[in-house]
């Protein structure tokens, strides 16, 4: 009780700091990632843990929590953005060769590492120790993926595409929540494959998608711009590596870019990212300091390294494919992008792989 008391009173000092000495924006936006965090440690809402049974065990109830919070989310962003269309932006990312091979590396490396951008977060908050050893590896990869997305993108790419934009507010609502119908039912189908009853939804997971889904909206009409992590790993490191005048940001095509230069010379409490996944950490660790549930099976030396390449390659791939189960899926396909779906399907893709490497290594 005393160190749910004492986390409680280091919050609410950090969230007074940032009111007074950075804004009322990073202040909240700290609660909201708070509120994450504590929900997604507190109902253990993985997204990753989701695909992976319905793979392996035919159990769709962790998807059908997801598509709920799609479609939640859709209906309250995708209003915002058509109605506040300079005020706030839809996380938009190009299709490209770099997508394609981002989103399928990263569905395979967040099966071995149990874990993706959030994933990784709230574990960490909870104190498992693969997930705190793989977060500064996920932050040195994204920024390595960063630094070298301008070559990536050289491949091949198209301009970013927005339904809302594209299609109005009406068609992109419809196309998305067909899009959700047909992946419902494509797991439906699929759950009913194992021969074995299953029920196709689990309360907690229910409660979580709405709660998360909500503080995604939040976030948006907060922040301006919609929930994200993989941005703030990949900041922390190209900070630290420029601090140690280890690369030049004025000659790399991605951190030269205005708002990602700024970035660098601001402190990392006023990045909107950063603040968020900060808080997703302290909502995690407050309900570790609840529940004490940071227990997990020790791993073999190999378990170990293997775990670790996978958590690098989160960080990496995920730059690639322009975000994460949050900001590619969750907040891609809420704000209409079409690059959340393309990465929905490679990373699912890269998923059937992973499991049976994560099988294979025994994990």
């Amino acid at each position: 009780m005393n160190n749910r008391w004492a986390l409680a009173l280091v919050f609410a000092v950090f969230a007074v700091f940032l009111f007074w000495f950075v804004s009322v924006r990073q202040s909240l936006l700290f609660m909201v990632g708070m509120g994450l965090g504590a929900v997604l440690a507190g109902a253990r809402f993985g997204f990753t843990t989701g695909w992976r049974h319905l793979i392996e065990r035919r159990d769709a109830s962790g998807v059908f929590a997801q598509l709920l919070l799609l479609a939640i989310a859709a209906a309250f962003s995708m209003p915002l953005l058509a109605s506040f269309p300079t005020e706030l932006s839809a996380a938009l990312g190009p299709p490209s060769i770099s997508l394609l091979i981002g989103a399928l590396v990263f569905g395979a490396a967040m099966q071995i590492a149990d874990g993706c951008g959030s994933g990784t977060l709230y574990k960490a908050g909870l104190g498992i120790p693969l997930n705190m050893a793989i977060l500064p590896l996920f932050a040195l990869g994204s920024f390595l993926g960063s630094a070298h997305l301008g070559w990536w993108l050289e491949l091949g790419q198209i301009q970013p595409i927005g339904l809302v934009t594209e299609v109005g507010l009406s068609g992109a609502l419809g196309l998305t929540y067909l899009g959700l119908a047909l992946i419902g039912l494509a797991a439906w189908g699929w759950s009913k494959t194992s021969g074995v009853s299953r029920s196709l939804f689990s309360k907690s997971l229910l409660i979580g998608a709405v709660l998360i889904a909500l503080l995604a909206v939040l976030n948006l009409v907060i922040a301006g711009q919609p929930w994200g992590v993989v941005y703030g790993f990949g900041l922390w490191a190209a900070k630290i590596a420029q601090a140690g005048n280890l690369f030049d940001p004025a000659t790399n095509a991605f951190w030269s870019q205005p708002v990602n230069a700024t970035a660098l010379q601001q402190s990392v409490f006023l990045d909107l990212t950063s603040i968020t996944n900060i808080g997703i950490l302290a909502g995690a660790l407050w309900i570790f300091s609840r529940n004490k549930t940071g227990k997990s099976n020790p791993l073999t030396s190999q378990q170990w390294i293997v775990g670790l390449i996978a958590g690098f390659l989160l960080g990496y791939s995920s730059r690639l494919a322009f975000g994460c189960n949050v900001g590619a899926m969750v907040s891609g396909i809420s704000t209409g992008s079409i690059h959340g779906w393309i990465w929905v399907v490679m990373a699912f893709l890269g998923s059937l792989v992973g499991v049976r490497i994560r099988r294979y290594f025994g994990y």
